[in-house]
């Protein structure tokens, strides 16, 4: 059983001044993680860039284009300290809110097969499997696969596309 969300925790929209918080939890989080740049651009071009802040420190963060009708979930990251504590599906009811505000039909999102943690937080929240991406991700050996998962959102009953 997953513990309760800290009361204090709040999500809230990115600033620069959080980057260095951000970038702690995401190179704690991937052996792989974004560099400060991607982080920033994200910002300048509007993306959806959320925090999870707890008492000011940065517990984890969520990255989210919407355009066209569509959500594109790039980022969900949580310190190892706060994982299975409630903040990364607060930070994805978060980002799913937004894609809804923003009209998108529904939301798209890449995940490592081998992350079985994540797969589960997503499938929870009704995302289910729609494709792969053959050798997305960079890997100690090579490349790993993405699994690309989708669900509806203009109607909680809808789905999402079956494939890409």
């Amino acid at each position: 059983m997953a513990a309760v969300v800290d009361p204090a925790l709040t999500i809230r929209p990115m600033q620069n001044a959080d980057l260095a918080g951000v970038l702690a939890v995401e190179r704690g989080g991937y052996p792989y993680p974004w560099s400060q740049r991607i982080f920033e651009d994200c910002l300048r071009v509007g993306y959806c860039c959320l925090v999870a802040d707890c008492d000011g420190r940065i517990d984890g963060h969520g990255i989210m284009m919407a355009r066209a009708g569509e959500a594109h979930i790039l980022n969900l990251c949580v310190d190892a300290r706060m994982r299975r504590s409630g903040v990364a599906s607060a930070l994805l009811s978060n980002l799913l809110e937004v894609a809804v505000t923003a009209n998108a039909d529904c939301a798209f999102l890449e995940v490592r097969p081998s992350n079985h943690g994540a797969i589960a937080l997503y499938q929870g929240a009704g995302f289910h499997e729609v494709g792969r991406r053959p050798n997305y991700y960079p890997a100690p050996f090579g490349r790993e696969d993405a699994l690309v998962m989708a669900r509806g959102l203009a109607d909680p009953d809808e789905e999402a596309p079956q494939q890409l």
